[in-house]
């Protein structure tokens, strides 16, 4: 690890120590003035360090969860608003466990009057300490190589990261390799996009024999393959791919969250659904719900069920298609419970029923899965396990990330599927509904 890389390190650590710290004596300030005379036995010193403790735990664990420690990785406006979740996390748990001890609800005014003072504090902090991190940080200036003409592609990628990379440079992986080794020693930073992988072996090891730091972009072989178990039959190491999906137990496990959370979430949002199933109906007197054919485990349809957020006869030509960026099918109404991820809440139902899970890839329509199959054949892979209301592909992609990267996103949850991975995608998905751009049209 080089020395700027160091300090880059220190210096977010720094950050995020002082805003925990804050954050902390604000929430302790609050629970000595209005909680602590409140409950049964009011706390002393040590009582004190204790409450401070689990906050401080609780806040810790949902900022690292929701990503509002990586100052610098994320853009400004994730960073700040994973921080702004977390505190509402971290408080909401605070509150029951102040509950808890007091034996009746208290007030929730001096818990809502500190969220708003941690969310100012936090506001100024982090945006100064993001100005801060770019005067001191410059962005990585970059050596891109790319493969099969896509240097259009990665560069507007690329793009969409000002603050993090700098292009310096670009060649064409089919260069000589001579010319690559000697451009390669000049910059501390290298991108590969999809350059083959007989070429990117001997780059890899270059850059690795260097300390020369490369993020590369990962083939399908490559997602398989880092799900795998390394294994020790002879004198070298192998790798093996079951090529099993979920084990016996695990489904088992995922099952039986899915039922709970589902009853869980349809008990709570049910006064949220019979106001959109009205506003629905007002608007235009069709139907509240659509269902449609998809497809989950294994490529077996089901129905899955929505609330209707398109005109009436938006498919009457029998065509399917995905929605469109600015779709002038999607009514009033159907913009808005679009934007709020509302339209998904009927899919408990098929939860429940066993047709999908909670995590899992979304479920697609056959002719579209079809259509896919065409120039991506590995498209299927994705139906090793049930489809799912939320997932990674929907996580840390977006409405109109391109098939091949949904992909590999989904083959990645599968490979590297955990209970926690399924909490922390659950968890996860309360920040992306919030999230203008993960609602946006192909």
């Amino acid at each position: 690890m080089n020395i700027q890389e160091i300090k880059r390190r220190l210096y977010s650590l720094m950050v995020s120590g002082v805003h925990i710290f804050i954050q902390t004596m604000l929430m302790t300030a609050t629970w000595k003035e209005y909680y602590n005379p409140y409950i049964r036995i009011p706390f002393w010193t040590r009582g004190h360090w204790y409450i401070m403790t689990l906050y401080m735990v609780a806040l810790m664990f949902f900022t690292h969860v929701y990503g509002g420690l990586k100052i610098g990785y994320l853009k400004q406006f994730d960073v700040l608003l994973s921080q702004v979740v977390a505190i509402i996390c971290a408080n909401v748990v605070f509150y029951v466990e102040v509950v808890l001890l007091a034996y009746h609800f208290l007030s929730v005014t001096p818990i809502l009057i500190t969220t708003a003072r941690e969310i100012g504090f936090m506001l100024i902090w982090t945006m100064l300490s993001m100005v801060v991190y770019r005067k001191l940080f410059p962005p990585h200036r970059v050596l891109l190589i790319y493969g099969r003409d896509k240097d259009g592609e990665a560069r507007n990628k690329i793009a969409e990261r000002k603050d993090k990379f700098l292009i310096a440079e670009s060649l064409n992986a089919e260069e000589e390799p001579d010319k690559i080794r000697q451009k390669l020693l000049v910059y501390d930073t290298v991108i590969l996009w999809d350059v083959p992988n007989f070429i990117r072996n001997d780059i890899l090891k270059e850059c690795y024999g260097h300390r020369i730091r490369i993020y590369t972009m990962p083939s399908i072989s490559d997602i398989l393959l880092s799900g795998s178990e390394i294994m020790h039959f002879f004198d070298t190491p192998l790798f093996l791919n079951r090529s099993n999906a979920l084990t016996l137990d695990q489904m088992a496990v995922k099952r039986l969250m899915d039922i709970g959370i589902a009853l869980l979430i349809l008990v709570v949002t049910s006064p949220v659904m019979a106001i959109t199933a009205l506003a629905i109906k007002l608007y235009d007197g069709g139907p509240v719900l659509y269902k449609q054919i998809r497809c989950s485990l294994f490529g077996e349809s089901f129905y899955i069920y929505k609330f209707r957020s398109m005109r009436v006869d938006a498919e009457k030509d029998g065509v399917a298609r995905l929605a469109q960026k600015r779709d002038t099918r999607i009514t009033p109404v159907g913009f808005f419970i679009r934007k709020v991820r509302v339209d998904e809440l009927p899919q408990l139902f098929n939860i429940i029923r066993g047709d999908m899970s909670f995590v899992g890839p979304r479920p697609e329509r056959p002719e579209i899965i079809e259509e896919y199959k065409e120039n991506l054949p590995e498209f299927p892979y994705r139906m090793k396990v049930k489809a799912g209301l939320t997932g990674y592909a929907q996580i840390y992609g977006k409405y109109n990330t391109v098939p091949y990267d949904k992909l590999k996103l989904d083959l990645y949850y599968i490979e590297h599927y955990s209970l926690w991975l399924d909490l922390k995608l659950l968890l996860l998905t309360v920040k992306i509904v919030l999230t203008p751009e993960s609602t946006e049209g192909i």
